[in-house]
């Protein structure tokens, strides 16, 4: 769930500071994943590295308009601009092409298939450039290419918890060493929920959102202290396990402060930030007695009550102190 970071008080929200991932990207990366084809390879085709997610479509700089032209992005010449480049003579072709591998691009790319003719392939000799072509159609290439450039190069951390699916949501459960998170995973995941990562979990923020996933090396494990490890999905089958999630919700667990006046209505809304998203957070005060995965369950179903836009506790103060009762009908989304 996207968070309206403008409705958020600064009373409301918790930090919680990551070691930010600084990330690039191979160019040949790109190109085995999405499956390109090397139509010419620059020297320097190995080491060639990506840091924007953006890509260009240079339909204006083939008309020979080359002021801010984006060039530190991949080139992309589509049906438009191919259908446009060669209807120009051969000349003016060769020059508008020349004006662009001037610059230091990182590639271009054609779709379609787009017959690639020798005064093109010319120039990226001379200028020692990367050509690269594929069949897709423009538009799925361009997506294929924002998805993978987005995924690879978005922030990313990693934070100790465990990561579970709960009634449909990714439920993110944090809290100091031996408090129980690793034990209130194993109880949900017994109740029919499915874990995503126990005790580290990668992250990624992509379009103002969180998703969390387990390192390939401990996927499925849980370490249960005075048992060890553990294969869940061999213990509980292929549908107690999942490879990701989007985090909607955070609970942090601690220790019971008797001295503490904790939230009892839950009226206000409460936000932790990972990586600069803001995320729905609960505290959950631990001690001897309180069914852990219960509440957590209870936690999940009220989330995503709260994510259709009803909230118990200002319902029912509102029936309580401004005497308007909510009908019954109106109780339900």
């Amino acid at each position: 769930m996207e968070v309206n970071e403008n409705q958020i008080s600064e009373n409301n929200i918790k930090e919680i500071k990551l070691l930010k991932e600084i990330r690039s990207l191979k160019l040949q990366t790109v190109v085995e994943n999405l499956g390109l084809e090397v139509v010419h390879q620059s020297s320097d085709y190995h080491d060639i590295t990506l840091t924007s997610a953006d890509v260009n479509r240079p339909g204006l700089q083939l008309t020979g308009y080359l002021v801010e032209f984006p060039y530190k992005r991949l080139q992309i010449i589509g049906a438009v601009e191919y259908t446009y480049l060669t209807s120009l003579d051969s000349k003016l072709q060769y020059e508008r092409f020349r004006g662009i591998l001037s610059y230091d691009i990182p590639a271009c790319i054609f779709s379609y298939n787009a017959d690639i003719n020798q005064d093109i392939l010319d120039l990226a000799d001379y200028y020692d450039k990367t050509l690269l072509r594929s069949p897709a159609k423009t538009t799925k290439l361009i997506s294929d290419i924002s998805d993978e450039l987005e995924y690879q190069l978005a922030p990313r951390s990693n934070v100790h918890g465990e990561l579970l699916e709960v009634f449909g949501l990714g439920v993110l459960i944090i809290g100091k060493s031996s408090i129980g998170k690793s034990e209130t995973a194993l109880d949900l995941v017994n109740r029919g929920h499915r874990l995503v990562a126990d005790d580290m979990v990668d992250i990624v923020a992509i379009d103002n959102k969180i998703t969390g996933a387990s390192p390939d090396n401990i996927r499925h494990y849980m370490e249960i202290r005075g048992l060890g490890i553990v294969n869940v999905r061999r213990l509980y089958g292929t549908g107690s396990v999942k490879k990701s999630t989007e985090i909607d919700l955070v609970i942090e667990l601690e220790q019971w402060k008797e001295d503490y006046e904790y939230d009892r209505l839950g009226i206000d809304d409460h936000y932790i930030k990972l990586l600069d998203v803001a995320v729905p957070h609960i505290v959950l005060p631990v001690r001897a007695g309180r069914n852990l995965a219960l509440i957590v369950e209870v936690a999940a179903k009220n989330q995503r009550e709260k994510n259709f836009g009803y909230n118990a506790a200002r319902y029912m103060t509102n029936n309580i102190f401004h005497k308007e009762l909510v009908k019954p009908e109106d109780d339900f989304i």
